[in-house]
């Protein structure tokens, strides 16, 4: 049976927080106070406009609790019910438009409650509207519900006086049985949340987060909701315990419930035709439209939900789209590509730069007895098609999935692979390289793609886009001695002996350095995939020699970087700012990189309490971005230095002229494998079948010598060469 309340009509608007929520000396208004923020001066009303607001068929249970300012326009108050204190200010008789919606200032056919109007709002059929803080020039209209509860958290994961634990709000991120929750506030980071469900055998740093969080959000009763100024509402549902920024457009949403929906003049957020959203946090100039369902979720800024999309119990980070399709349980960091209905996403970290196939269901079995699995995949993660992949699996960065239902875990430790489930000769088949081989133009593309489409207001945590960085340059040289221990195995198996790792590894080195093997060559590994079947390794001595001068390539870009930037002039003043390097281990926090030692130091002053709030930890990736360039230059040289077998004495003129003719080299190849990895969708006899003409085909897909990023690849190869060229002669080389 449901319990209905019965209360007098006199006691509605008044009581908002509990008195034992009170504290002495202050009455229920005492937050709210402090909340609204107007240099308005209110008076009580005139005889004369009481008069006029009961004429234009207006209710109040007490007329003294009504305050306006000198600028209020009785007329323009009609058919409304008001009960409990009501703050108006200027009401003058001008419209309000907003995308061709006509909305006239003042008052209309709505019940008020306990609430504070900012200057010339337009407020028409809003049936229940209470306790809520609305800022000047705001237009509400048709609305079911708008109200605000005495214990409102507006999504963040605290719990106010007088509550029980478990009303608190947890993201089950990562893992479907919560063993990897994390408490939501406004303004937490993806690099937080990593942090947070990376870390969890740490108990001192689990609390320490948690204390963090809770120190964060004041813990009284009786805030109430605000919407800021210029924000439009029309024709909604339910809008409940929801902090509502400026310049917000809300259109035909069924259910906002317990959210902050950040949103400014410069980055204004917009939701959508039936979007039910609850228990979320929104970053600034996000859209969420037609159907979205999210809840206990974190959106990030400048990210898109869209066309019946589902994010539950997840983080998407800044720069991102999910439409049509279902996301569970999973941190998601800058970047982040999913646009079909049939695919799925669960209990995943995908660490940025990833698109998500159509059919592709990443996590969508398990093979355990409880839902605890997890996939962990890198940078540049592309399941395609019809991907189906078991948990518990890992990928490095830039791995792509060729289409099939993957059987076993997988554990894919080189970078820039195609994975393919041979079924027919019962094999995994890996592919390392295959983006520098066979779809240069998408790679490089996407590097520059997602950066023109950072439109973040606050850039100070730097994301890095690139695909040569610390992070993945470090995997290369990882993948390099898989390489060599696969090579080795393979080789020393055919003759019978018995194979030592540090046997393998000297082997295989040997043979591929010298070029004794094939490229054709059949390379097995293992530890790849959770099964008896073999793996192939196919084209790896190709692969072996691309990493090695993409390593090479990535330190002497850097170098040239570094001499323009600065300004220097000659090759001993550059040894002298290089000094010697260290190529440390890098860790991909939330989509900033970052050295692992000052990860190790954050934890370390959190324990210490030198670290000691959230404030303080979002500073230290201020911090580790201001000296990402400085840092990523010396892991640049200390990678061209071991790639290249060379100490920091032994760096000398004549190898640097020798090194930055290979750049240059490399340079033209990659600028060369752009042009021809699109030139082959112009010359393919199954792309072009579907034209009668070349004419046709170059009206519907653009002439090749007018791709705007070929053509700006291109100009950049031709920059290169001129900077190359002025360091030698202002070298001397």
């Amino acid at each position: 049976m449901n319990k209905i309340n019965k209360q007098p009509i006199s006691s509605l608007g008044y009581n908002f927080i509990g008195a034992p929520h009170i504290p002495k000396g202050k009455d229920e208004y005492y937050l709210r106070n402090i909340q609204h923020r107007t240099d308005n001066t209110y008076r009580r009303l005139t005889a004369i406009e009481i008069k006029q607001l009961i004429a234009n068929d207006n209710t109040c249970d007490d007329w003294k609790n009504i305050w306006v300012t000198d600028h209020f326009n009785a007329e323009l108050v009609q058919r409304c019910k008001f009960f409990g204190l009501i703050r108006i200010g200027k009401l003058e008789p001008f419209f309000l438009e907003f995308h061709n919606l006509r909305a006239p200032v003042g008052l209309y056919n709505s019940i008020i409650i306990s609430s504070d109007f900012g200057d010339n709002v337009a407020v028409d059929n809003v049936n229940y509207l209470s306790h809520y803080i609305i800022g000047n020039d705001v237009i509400l209209g048709n609305i079911n519900e708008l109200s605000t509860t005495d214990h409102a958290k507006f999504g963040n994961g605290v719990i106010k006086k007088g509550e029980s634990e478990s009303v608190r709000i947890w993201l089950e991120l990562c893992n479907e049985n919560g063993g990897r929750s994390v408490l939501p506030f406004n303004g937490m980071k993806a690099g937080d949340a990593h942090l947070w469900t990376k870390y969890r055998a740490d108990e001192v740093l689990m609390n320490k987060f948690r204390e963090f969080t809770d120190q964060k959000y004041d813990t009284r009763r009786g805030y109430y909701g605000k919407i800021g100024d210029r924000t439009v509402i029309k024709n909604t549902r339910i809008i409940k315990d929801a902090w509502i920024g400026s310049d917000v457009y809300i259109k035909g949403a069924n259910k906002l419930k317990n959210l902050t929906i950040n949103s400014s003049p410069e980055a204004h957020t917009q939701i959508g035709e039936g979007c039910e959203l609850v228990n979320g946090i929104i970053g600034y100039g996000c859209r969420i439209f037609y159907g979205v369902k999210a809840v206990r979720f974190i959106l990030s800024d400048n990210s898109q939900l869209k066309y019946g999309a589902r994010l539950i119990n997840s983080y998407l980070s800044e720069n991102s789209t999910i439409s049509c399709c279902e996301v569970l349980n999973s941190l998601i960091f800058p970047a982040h590509e999913q646009h079909h209905n049939n695919s799925f996403l669960c209990a995943s970290v995908v660490m940025g730069q990833s698109n998500m196939a159509a059919g592709a269901t990443i996590g969508s079995n398990h093979n355990s007895r409880g839902p605890d699995g997890e996939i962990v995949a890198g940078r540049g993660f592309w399941p395609g098609l019809c991907v189906s992949l078991k948990h518990n699996s890992k990928f490095a960065s830039f791995t792509i999935i060729a289409k099939g239902d993957f059987q076993s875990e997988l554990h894919i430790p080189i970078p820039f692979s195609l994975v393919n489930n041979d079924v027919g000769n019962n094999k995994l088949v890996v592919m390392p390289g295959y983006w520098f081989m066979y779809n240069m133009y998408a790679l490089a593309r996407n590097a520059g793609k997602y950066s023109s489409r950072d439109k973040r207001i606050d850039k100070s945590i730097q994301y890095e886009y690139d695909f040569l960085a610390p992070d993945t340059v470090n995997e290369l040289f990882d993948a390099l001695v898989i390489m060599k221990k696969a090579t080795g195995e393979t080789f020393l198996a055919r003759e019978g002996k018995k194979i030592s790792e540090e046997t393998a590894l000297r082997h295989g080195s040997k043979l591929l350095e010298e070029n004794a093997v094939p490229d054709n060559s059949e390379i097995w590994a293992t530890g790849f995939e959770n099964a008896d079947r073999k793996v192939q390794l196919v084209k790896l001595p190709k692969a072996y020699r691309l990493f090695k001068e993409l390593i090479a390539y990535y330190g002497m870009i850097r170098l040239v970087q570094l001499i323009r930037e600065n300004g220097i002039d000659t090759f001993e003043q550059l040894k002298t700012v290089l000094k010697k390097p260290v190529r440390h281990p890098w860790m991909n926090i939330g989509g900033q990189l970052i050295r692992e030692r000052s990860v190790k130091t954050l934890i370390r002053n959190i324990h210490t309490g030198k670290t000691s709030s959230w404030d303080e930890v979002h500073a230290f990736y201020k911090t580790c971005s201001e000296q990402y360039a400085a840092q990523k230059t010396e892991h640049a040289f200390a990678s061209l230095l071991e790639i290249k077998n060379v100490s920091a004495e032994k760096f000398s003129k004549k190898l640097f002229h020798e090194w930055l003719r290979e750049a240059v080299s490399t340079k033209e190849w990659m600028t060369r494998n752009i042009y021809e990895s699109r030139a082959k969708d112009y010359s393919n006899a199954f792309r072009k079948m579907v034209y009668d003409s070349e004419k046709e085909m170059e009206k519907v897909i653009g002439k090749l010598k007018d791709n705007a990023f070929i053509n700006q690849q291109q100009e950049e190869l031709k920059l290169f060469k001129k900077q190359v060229l002025e360091i030698i002669k202002g070298f001397g080389l």
